[in-house]
């Protein structure tokens, strides 16, 4: 749960999106954002191949491991935090991938209509 008592796109409690990979920009499983947060880590999503190289071909590696951050690298299936323009470049582009409805931020919904959202919805049991 949030603990700053934030909702998801839902209007319910934002919940946690992964601990394993731990996500979210303040580190802590949350899609949680603030002013710092300058690329709105918000969306919760589950990671596809198709994803994770289109994301690469833009410039953000997301699969490659950078030990000095502490970041294995994602892969398939892995749970994540992305930024809120990403995914709207992802959709944009035919590879969007699912999302987690209950684990994405609220502010998600100023920029992407719940409908496009929830077309990507998977219920998964977040950590």
């Amino acid at each position: 749960m949030s603990k700053y008592g934030t909702k998801n796109i839902l209007g319910t409690e934002l919940e946690p999106c992964s601990k394993d990979p731990m996500t979210g920009f303040f580190r802590d499983g949350c899609c949680e954002t603030g002013p710092q947060d300058r690329g709105r880590h918000i969306v919760c999503a589950v990671m596809t191949d198709k994803f994770l190289n289109f994301s690469k071909a833009q410039g953000n590696d997301l699969s490659t491991p950078l030990p000095e951050y502490q970041f294995a690298g994602l892969k398939a299936g892995d749970q994540w935090c992305l930024c809120l323009e990403r995914w709207r470049e992802a959709f944009q582009a035919g590879c969007a991938p699912q999302i987690i409805m209950e684990a994405t931020h609220e502010i998600a919904l100023e920029r992407i209509p719940f409908e496009t959202l929830e077309k990507f919805a998977i219920i998964i049991k977040t950590d």
